[in-house]
């Protein structure tokens, strides 16, 4: 098997694979048709209510996610994810009886997006720590890549599907179709062999874990700098649900299909940096601060489209970059974290990612209201990119990370740590060594 696809030769990540997959295609599927039904058929076409209803499903993260971090770094993390699971099917079939009985209003949705927050608050850091159980360390970084690349097949396939079954069927049906998949999920939890785990140790009862997780976080710089920037650009640019529903409808004059066209078109970018992930040992600080930048300029470029398909084809470069630096955060503090505490520190991973979305997305989706859709998503280019050279510069400051680079026929660029120099200078000097040693 290529490395790419290592992690699939253990039984146990096979099966979370395959469960994942699904689930995660209902998931995009229900995203797709709550906006849609409450740009629609709920509000005025009004961003600010999309926004606020992003908002309600994110951010009961800020609240319970250091405590949901806790549980995962002290409890069975699939016995919690078979009750996430289980409740986050509720909700979807509830609000599908809602919107099919002709009797949801806009504060229905509201209330089951708050619901659904509070679930995936908790779900989110155990899910991400799990992953580590399943394969060894040494294919840890493969796993979480592959785990990308599911979300964003998923992606690919579920937008897509959601606008032909909102067009036929309505909105309501997609709700109910995304509380059968969580089957899959639990179903592959179950199927999983106990002594094919690859178990983390759990962290005892005790008193300040939590300020113990904060100040592990506190004392690493490398986790601090990956942190500030995946915060700024999830805050005003990882907004597609939100900015792709708008120009859409208010500046390309389309529908349900092509909004879900749209987010299929982004999960292509997504799919291929997912893979890419994949292939990665170790992935660094730098490469997340590379594709931040690289985010700005796509994005950038994707607000000044003209036409419905060439913002749709801008999409592909947008979703690269962004997976891009999702999978090379979410790796690289894994990896670099001690496995009794990585619960903890996911977790404040996971209020910086996701609890950034409440905050951002009513303040995007009025900046689309008022200034125009292209804005809603200029605004998220301007700030990756102040951001991604702030780092880049504080980096090199504190760091001391040299940049060098070669213009030519085939450009080149290089970030050298001072570990990395080191290492070089060790190579250099033996090679200088053989070199005398030869001529003696």
């Amino acid at each position: 098997m290529s490395s790419t696809f290592s992690s699939l030769s253990y039984r146990n990540y096979r099966f979370w694979f395959a469960g994942a997959l699904v689930a995660n295609v209902g998931t995009w599927m229900q995203r797709v048709a709550q906006d849609w039904l409450v740009l629609t058929e709920l509000s005025d076409e009004s961003g600010v209510a999309v926004g606020i209803t992003t908002a309600l499903q994110f951010a009961p993260t800020l609240v319970l996610s250091a405590w949901a971090g806790l549980l995962a770094d002290r409890f069975d993390r699939r016995k919690l994810l078979v009750l996430t699971q289980v409740a986050q099917g509720a909700l979807a079939a509830g609000l599908g009886a809602l919107v099919l009985s002709g009797h949801a209003q806009l504060w229905h949705v509201y209330a089951f997006a708050g619901l659904l927050g509070v679930v995936t608050a908790i779900d989110a850091p155990v899910r991400q720590t799990f992953v580590a159980e399943l394969v060894p360390q040494s294919r840890l970084s493969n796993a979480v890549g592959l785990n990308s690349a599911s979300f964003n097949a998923a992606r690919l396939i579920g937008p897509g599907l959601a606008g032909l079954l909102i067009a036929a069927v309505g909105s309501g049906w997609v709700f109910v179709i995304n509380a059968a998949t969580f089957a899959a999920t639990i179903g592959s939890l179950a199927l999983m062999r106990r002594s094919e785990l690859y178990p983390m140790p759990h962290a005892p009862r005790a008193k300040g874990q939590i300020r113990e997780g904060i100040a592990y976080v506190r004392n690493r710089s490398d986790i601090l700098v990956i942190m500030v920037v995946v915060g700024v650009v999830s805050t005003f640019g990882l907004n597609f649900q939100l900015t792709s529903a708008l120009m859409a409808r208010t500046e390309f004059g389309r529908g349900a299909q092509e909004y879900g066209v749209l987010g299929s078109v982004l999960a292509i970018g997504s799919l291929t940096g997912a893979l890419l992930a994949a292939r990665r040992d170790r992935p660094r600080v730098r490469l997340v601060i590379g594709a931040a930048f690289g985010f700005g300029v796509a994005t950038g470029v994707l607000a000044l489209m003209p036409t419905y398909t060439s913002f749709a084809v801008a999409c592909i470069p947008v979703g690269l970059a962004s997976l891009t630096m999702m999978t090379a955060a979410n790796s690289s503090i894994q990896m670099s974290t001690d496995p009794a505490m990585r619960g903890r520190v996911m977790s404040l991973y996971m209020i910086v990612f996701l609890g950034a979305t409440p905050v951002g997305s009513p303040v995007v989706g009025w900046i689309g209201e008022t200034f125009g859709a292209r804005w809603s998503i200029g605004i998220g280019s301007i700030t990756a990119l102040l951001v991604s050279v702030g780092a880049a510069w504080w980096a090199r400051r504190r760091w001391d990370v040299r940049v060098r680079y070669r213009v030519g026929a085939r450009p080149h660029l290089q970030v050298l740590h001072p570990a990395d120099r080191a290492r070089a200078s060790q190579r250099v000097a033996a090679q200088d060594a053989a070199d005398a040693q030869h001529a003696a």
